[in-house]
């Protein structure tokens, strides 16, 4: 099975469109959040259905460093994942998700009833936990939101798509469902995986 978009390159920069954060000068902002195009073809016989996660592994695990003043955190810090789009029962006939159909600016407190293909059921994603305690942002974030790494990190983050093929049409998910859930509830009905790498930095010195 292959993966590819027409919004960015393999291994390469992730553009601002699709991004949750931006850096305008010397201030860093909410972004466009529209979530990339995906296209994708070879798909294994037997495909019921697909389900995708949008995972970032490259997330600082000292909080407290992240956007302090003075503070830059250093590349070597111990790392941990960070989920942005985790979506299960993606139709078996599709192959096709168009730039901004699930996701077009950023929505306090998080998307309700986010779009997606006809059939799909979003899950969870990891700004859930981060803004748990933030009033005016804090709710239940689902399906995609983009990139916002620490403007303080000295590590270029990547973000990896992933999806996957499956002999079930549908998997077995409570309602408020995480990546963790669609790891575990696919094992043993995958099929095929396909995956395309981005990467992004809000460090005015970190390039790529």
């Amino acid at each position: 099975m292959r993966l590819t978009s027409d919004s960015f390159e393999h291994r390469q920069r992730l553009p601002a469109e699709f991004a949750a954060g931006v850096r305008t000068g010397d201030s860093v902002g909410f972004g466009p959040n529209r979530n990339p195009h995906l296209r994708w073809d070879d798909v294994p016989a037997g495909t019921r259905s697909f389900a995708l996660l949008v995972v970032d592994p490259d997330v600082p695990t000292v909080p407290e460093m992240v956007g302090k003043p003075g503070v830059e955190i250093p590349v070597d810090q111990p790392r941990c994942d960070f989920t942005h789009w985790a979506m299960a029962d993606i139709p078996a006939d599709l192959r096709e998700i168009t730039a901004g159909s699930a996701s077009d600016g950023v929505v306090p407190h998080g998307k309700a009833a986010p779009t997606g293909p006809a059939g799909s059921r979003q899950g969870l994603n990891d700004y859930t936990g981060w803004f748990a305690g933030d009033d005016t942002m804090k709710g239940d974030w689902r399906g995609y939101d983009g990139p916002f790494p620490p403007p303080n990190d000295l590590r270029l983050h990547r973000y990896f798509f992933r999806l996957f093929a499956l002999d079930v049409a549908t998997l077995d998910l409570p309602e408020r469902f995480t990546s963790g859930d669609v790891l575990r509830a696919m094992h043993g009905h995958v099929l095929g995986e396909a995956t395309l790498q981005g990467t992004y930095s809000l460090h005015p010195d970190v390039k790529g």
